[in-house]
């Protein structure tokens, strides 16, 4: 790579503070150039956190700055389809939160901005570039636990805020949309493929969102994955994949951190591995990868994929409508 990525932030949010800003930092193909907010006084005192030279108070004034070749964007759910076609007119590159859209319509609608005005579109999912998930991934398709059967995930916390934006359901709230997201996510990763039919049960929080939700992916051929995904429950990440010779299993499988992270292989009675894989900055990992195809490579990840996933959220969220009854796909 000739220079440096030039970013901009759009908005202040929690994730991009935390996660995504210091990751940029730490990466030698980047630079953060611009943060923007509605208000100029919360975009300056970001700016001064972190050493970025340039603050903005409105999003439109970040888009209008020619020195910015990539926005992140943190913004709830609802502002994702607004600002990603915004970006891409400005002829900038996006990584936009997962989930990337609230349906397939404009996911798709996004999708097609970024085609029309030759820019890269990423989803952030950050939990993918962790080395202890492609080294699963890889395992599986190996045949290292023979065939893929069941592949078992949860993603659960506990909130009481329900003036948070996760329990509001016109910002795209809820349990499946924040965290039940990665639990598709995977299962479609691991199994290879789409899904043929899903199924869901859920409980509503009194905001209206699902507090709490349970999910079944058929992916055919023998290979079912379920899900449970909740904000009204302790702390829970975990992922199994079950084949006909043993099975691997993933504590903390989504939100690791940069401490070392095991990967549980139990192949037969007693035939137990536990391999440890060096801590990694997963947020680093997935920007540089992005980075990498706004160079012109392709990224391990291509934005088809969101669209995958999508259609997956949409059909369980769908079969809740129908009291669990299967959705094809």
């Amino acid at each position: 790579m000739e220079r440096k990525i030039r970013w901009g932030i759009l908005s202040t949010a929690q994730i991009g503070r935390k996660a995504v800003v210091p990751a940029l930092k730490d990466s030698a193909m980047a630079e953060v150039v611009a943060v923007a907010s509605r208000s100029l006084e919360e975009a300056s005192t970001f700016a001064e956190s972190f050493y970025i030279p340039r603050a903005y108070g409105s999003y439109k004034a970040l888009l209008a700055d020619q020195e910015i070749d990539a926005v992140y964007i943190p913004l709830p759910n609802h502002l994702h389809k607004l600002w990603t076609i915004r970006v891409a007119e400005a002829g900038k590159h996006i990584l936009c939160e997962k989930p990337l859209a609230l349906d397939v319509v404009e996911c798709q609608e996004m999708i097609a901005a970024a085609r029309a005005n030759g820019v890269q579109l990423m989803e952030a999912f950050m939990y993918r570039y962790h080395p202890r998930i492609l080294a699963a991934h890889q395992m599986v398709l190996d045949g290292v636990i023979g065939d893929l059967k069941t592949i078992e995930t949860a993603f659960t916390y506990r909130m009481e805020d329900t003036t948070n934006i996760r329990f509001q359901p016109e910002m795209g709230g809820g349990a499946l949309m924040d965290v039940g997201c990665y639990c598709v996510n995977i299962s479609r990763l691991m199994a290879g493929r789409e899904p043929i039919t899903v199924q869901a049960r859920l409980y509503r929080a009194s905001t209206g969102v699902d507090n709490q939700l349970v999910g079944l992916l058929n992916f055919g051929d023998g290979l079912l994955a379920h899900f449970d995904c909740a904000m009204n429950q302790e702390s829970r990440q975990r992922c199994l994949l079950a084949g006909t010779y043993g099975y691997l299993e993933i504590p903390n499988s989504f939100n690791i951190g940069v401490e070392d992270a095991p990967l549980i292989e139990q192949l037969g009675a007693g035939n137990r591995n536990v391999y440890t894989f060096a801590g990694a900055n997963i947020y680093t990992l997935m920007a540089e990868d992005f980075m990498r195809s706004i160079a012109g490579g392709s990224p391990t990840f291509p934005i088809e994929d969101a669209l995958g996933n999508m259609r997956s959220i949409q059909a369980l969220f769908e079969s809740t409508r129908q009291n669990g009854q299967p959705v094809v796909l």
